[in-house]
C-alpha cells in the first residue's frame, strides 16, 4: 500500500512518514498542497494523509481537485480545529475521514485502515496461488502450513504480485507501487528482493513459484 502524508510541519510529517514505514507503508511526504497535487499526477497512491491548513493549495483545495479529477483515492483529513464547520467542509470536498489534532498514532493507523477497507474490501481477501497462502491482514505468508519468513519489503514486492498473478510485473512496476518515490530506478534491490524471496520460497517447499520474464519482469502464474 503506498501512502502519501501531506503536512506542512515538517516534523510531524516526517514522523508520520517514518512511523507508517515501519507499518509497513511505502510513504513519500510533502510540505504544502502545490507539491502534493504534484505528486498525485505522477504517482498512484492508495491514501493520502491530508493536513486541512497547508500553504501554497490548502487541504480543501487540495482534496476538491482530486475529486474532481475522477480520483478514488482514500483521503483522511488532518485539522489543527475541532469545530464542526471545517470537518464538514472537509467531508463536503471529498475526504473519507478526519482527525483532529493532537491525536495518538495507533488511532490515525485506525482510520487508515478502515479508509483502506472501505475503498474495496477486495485489499483484505486471502490471496492464493497453488499451496502459496498471502494473508495481507496479518501481513504473513504461508507454504501449506509452514509460514514464511519475509522482511516488510518482501511481504510487499510478494502481495503484488499475487495481487496480478498471471501479469508480468517489471521492475519499474514494482519500484513504483512498493517503494517511494526516492527510490533509484537503476537500483539492483529488486534482483536482491526477489533472489530472497524465492530462496524463502524454496525453503519451504515453494520452488518455482516466481518466474523471471526476461527484460519484461516476474510472474507467478
Amino acid at each position: 500500500m503506498r501512502i502519501l502524508v501531506v503536512e506542512d510541519e515538517k516534523a510531524l510529517a516526517d514522523a508520520l512518514g517514518n512511523g507508517l514505514s515501519l507499518q509497513g507503508y511505502s510513504v513519500d511526504v510533502v510540505y504544502d498542497g502545490e507539491a502534493a497535487l504534484c505528486a498525485v499526477e505522477i504517482n498512484s497512491y492508495d491514501l493520502v494523509v491530508l493536513d486541512l491548513n497547508l500553504p501554497k493549495v490548502n487541504g480543501t483545495e487540495v482534496c476538491r481537485k482530486l475529486r474532481t479529477s475522477g480520483s478514488s483515492t482514500g483521503i483522511l483529513m488532518l485539522t489543527a480545529s475541532s469545530g464542526i464547520d471545517d470537518r464538514i467542509k472537509g467531508l463536503d470536498m471529498g475526504a473519507d475521514d478526519y482527525l483532529v489534532k493532537p491525536f495518538h498514532f495507533p488511532e490515525l493507523l485506525a482510520r487508515i485502515r478502515a479508509i483502506l477497507r472501505r475503498q474495496g474490501e477486495k485489499r483484505n481477501v486471502i490471496l492464493r496461488t497453488g499451496k502459496l497462502v498471502v494473508d495481507p491482514n496479518t501481513l504473513k505468508a504461508f507454504i501449506g502450513d509452514s509460514e514464511v519468513a519475509l522482511t516488510t519489503k518482501e511481504f510487499g514486492i510478494l502481495e503484488y504480485l499475487m495481487r496480478n498473478t498471471g501479469r508480468v510485473i517489471s521492475q519499474e512496476e514494482l519500484l513504483e507501487h512498493v517503494w517511494n518515490e526516492d527510490a533509484n530506478l537503476f537500483t539492483h534491490a529488486i534482483k536482491v528482493h526477489i533472489n530472497n524471496i524465492r530462496k524463502k520460497l524454496t525453503a519451504a517447499g515453494g520452488e518455482g513459484l516466481i518466474s523471471t520474464i526476461k527484460s519484461k519482469g516476474y510472474l507467478i502464474a
